[in-house]
């Protein structure tokens, strides 16, 4: 069998391939420790989210898989690796995988990954009261300067006031890609967004792109040399105006 591609693993973990083909996939990953791997730190990241906000997750759950991937092949050399990964991901949840500086790696191709990174991080912040973000609105100046430095460019905190939002402050985080910058916003009813970005090492271009992470609304995009997501619980269309507000500060084209 060959290897599933990215999507279709990423459509295993969001339960969106036909049984037949689900089944090939699960052939697949009990045999290939690594790609079991990946795909249960992705259905960990997915169920943290469902946590957080509620609502049904589609797919065979961590818990689910493991015990799948457990229950032949138990004598196979390796396993047990595979095994202690799984249960690390699973006990540690992705709050390990942050204070480590740790996020599961995604294919070059895969742009799926940019939008699971930052609704991942705009969940894990958000909720935060005294600590949301490292360094604050008011040293807005140095944020910039510092972030920049650590993505090695020249990145810009844009101004959505003209959507109801004010810009918090920021933090460093950790992408596949090296250093992430997170931007978060707050209007007065204290709804937050987050803008994520990272760089773009493979000089690739998108427009812009939707997706829908357990509820949580991300347009993303890549231009230049990073890749933006703008993350938010808000309808699409109002998340889709804020975003037109932020792509030309951010050299959009």
């Amino acid at each position: 069998m060959n290897r599933p591609s990215e999507f279709e693993l990423h459509a295993f973990v969001d339960g969106l391939l036909d049984p037949q083909r689900a089944a090939q996939v699960e052939a697949w990953l009990r045999e290939n420790d690594g790609d079991a791997a990946m795909v249960g730190a992705w259905q960990a990241q997915k169920e943290m989210l469902r946590q957080a906000y509620g609502g049904s997750a589609s797919g065979p759950e961590p818990d689910v898989l493991r015990q799948r991937l457990l229950t032949t092949g138990r004598q196979r050399q390796g396993l047990p690796r595979l095994a202690a990964a799984l249960a690390w991901i699973a006990l540690g949840g992705l709050l390990g995988f942050l204070a480590r500086g740790v996020v599961p790696a995604a294919p070059a191709d895969d742009l799926a990954a940019l939008p699971r990174h930052a609704a991942i991080a705009h969940v894990v912040y958000t909720p935060e009261v005294r600590h949301p973000v490292e360094v604050g609105a008011d040293q807005e100046a140095h944020l910039v300067q510092w972030l920049s430095k650590r993505l090695g460019g020249t990145l810009s905190a844009p101004d959505l006031g003209a959507a109801g939002f004010r810009l918090m402050g920021g933090r460093l985080l950790p992408s596949p890609d090296g250093p992430a910058a997170q931007f978060m916003y707050e209007d007065k009813g204290g709804q937050r967004l987050t803008l994520y970005v990272r760089s773009n090492p493979r000089e690739v271009e998108t427009a812009f792109r939707y997706a829908d992470q357990d509820r949580v609304g991300v347009f993303y995009w890549i231009d230049g040399g990073y890749g933006y997501a703008l993350s938010g619980a808000l309808e699409r269309d109002a998340l889709l105006r804020v975003a037109r507000l932020a792509y030309p500060q951010l050299g959009g084209r």
